[in-house]
């Protein structure tokens, strides 16, 4: 008994509609009369459409199943069809090469937006805007820094990138960035001292409850001292 396996069968130019479809395209070549062969074609659209019930209000639903049908049948179906009919060379067309609208980034654990940023404040004239936008991002590369390396950076570090970044048209004070590294410890600390300030407060919530289930306890005690 001769098996039929599905890589002996005929080549499903489009999987999606299965391969009855394929075999209704395949007749449609065989029908000799054009008027039938036309008929014929409508009735196999209709049962594509009915494949894809959702998608019938859209535009350009029956022209892509019209092109679909020339597919199927590898464009050697001989049908009229109210649209213009397909090539094989306009659908193997490769498409343009896409160009990468972003180039390398030199400070990765920085993002290439603080460099941006940076070029954008020195071309900037309002000097007080500029100076809180700086500490702003020197605190932001400060705490990225931190993340990136899992240590605390140093100035010389964030004064020397800031200045590259923006092309040497911006240089932080050092003072300043001291003044930031203190800022920066210090809500380090505070983050630091919340999960013990937790585990004190589920202690001492620990304690209320025992000491109230001894005061219960040792009720019954006190009113037969009475007695």
């Amino acid at each position: 008994m001769k098996k039929n396996y599905n890589y002996t069968r005929h080549k499903l130019y489009l999987p999606e509609y299965g391969r009855h479809i394929h075999k209704m395209v395949d007749h449609l070549m065989t029908i000799e009369d054009r008027e039938q062969r036309n008929r014929q074609a409508q009735a196999v659209i209709a049962v594509m459409g009915n494949l894809q019930p959702l998608l019938r209000d859209t535009a350009d639903f029956t022209h892509k199943l019209w092109d679909h049908l020339f597919i199927m049948s590898d464009f050697q179906l001989d049908v009229d069809s109210p649209y213009p009919r397909p090539t094989r060379e306009e659908l193997t067309i490769a498409p343009r090469k896409m160009n990468y609208s972003q180039g390398p980034i030199r400070y990765k654990h920085y993002g290439k937006y603080v460099g941006r940023m940076l070029r954008a404040l020195g071309e900037e004239t309002n000097h007080e805007a500029v100076n809180v936008a700086v500490e702003e991002l020197a605190r932001y590369m400060r705490a990225k820094s931190f993340e990136y390396n899992q240590e605390h950076p140093n100035n010389e570090i964030i004064i020397k990138d800031i200045k590259q970044m923006s092309e040497g048209t911006i240089e932080l004070d050092e003072i300043a960035l001291n003044n930031l590294r203190s800022d920066y410890k210090q809500h380090l600390s505070q983050r630091a001292a919340k999960p013990q300030q937790r585990t004190a407060q589920k202690a001492g919530q620990k304690n209320q409850q025992k000491n109230q289930h001894s005061a219960q306890r040792n009720k019954p005690n006190q009113r037969q001292q009475k007695k």
